[in-house]
């Protein structure tokens, strides 16, 4: 073998190696300290917007093997775990298929009763305030101007809900109690999300949740098609880039 492919081998070789590191460090870094998620539904609105990408913070409530790429890490539960709060938002695997990420808000504790009545939330019995802000005019993504309103949790928290109005599927349920170790979630378009309410997505264990929603790094609206070059830069929300979710 001549020197240049000696030369040439030991090139691709550190190359490998360089691409090897790079790939540990990327997959340490989002399965430790953060991973970013883009939003593709309304379910979130006002809070989050489709086309949104954001960071959330792995280390915010400890990890479980949903914390790690295809859930391969080998832990029972959670290590060097911290509860979620009332009105986190947080990221976590969909309890019927876990292959499946969800965004929505923290909004039942284990142990507390959870319920809706006549769209007004309930929590242990207690009707939540929620103060009417107005009323937003229908998109592409809507066909009916919704009522917006701020919503305080007991502890004190604030955050904006969406609404159709007070007489959708979901605006009545029965009573859930919440069992230990699991957590009632809910999104902020209360009348377009599908969440605790429904079956098909019930209470989240703790061993579910991935991790606390964060800021916003990036949010594009979909004014643009992905060939439409030209447009891309009067697509970009710009005033939405570096804002923390509340």
């Amino acid at each position: 073998m001549s020197k240049t492919d000696e030369q040439s081998g030991s090139t691709i070789l550190d190359t490998i190696k360089t691409l090897l590191v790079a790939g540990i460090i990327a997959i340490s870094f989002r399965s430790v300290v953060a991973e970013p998620f883009n939003i593709p539904s309304g379910s979130m609105i006002p809070t989050l917007l489709v086309g949104d990408y954001l960071f959330v913070s792995k280390y915010s409530y400890g990890y479980s093997r949903y914390s790690f790429p295809f859930g391969i890490a080998p832990i029972n539960g959670r290590v060097f775990e911290d509860t979620p709060q009332r009105g986190d938002v947080a990221v976590f695997r969909l309890p019927s298929n876990p292959s499946v990420d969800y965004i929505k808000r923290v909004i039942g504790l284990p142990g507390d009763v959870v319920q809706v009545k006549q769209g007004i939330l309930h929590l242990n019995n207690t009707p939540v305030n929620r103060r009417l802000i107005g009323t937003v005019q229908p998109s592409s993504l809507q066909s009916t101007a919704d009522t917006v309103y701020r919503e305080t949790l007991p502890d004190g928290r604030e955050h904006m809900i969406q609404e159709v109005n007070d007489i959708q599927l979901f605006d009545n349920t029965q009573a859930f109690t919440i069992p230990e170790g699991h957590y009632f979630m809910m999104g902020d378009n209360r009348d377009n999300s599908r969440d605790s309410r429904s079956s098909s997505v019930g209470v989240v264990p703790i061993e579910n949740f991935i991790g606390k929603a964060q800021f916003i790094f990036f949010s594009v609206d979909q004014s643009a098609r992905i060939w439409e070059i030209w447009k891309w830069p009067t697509s970009v929300r710009f005033s939405r880039i570096g804002s923390s979710i509340e």
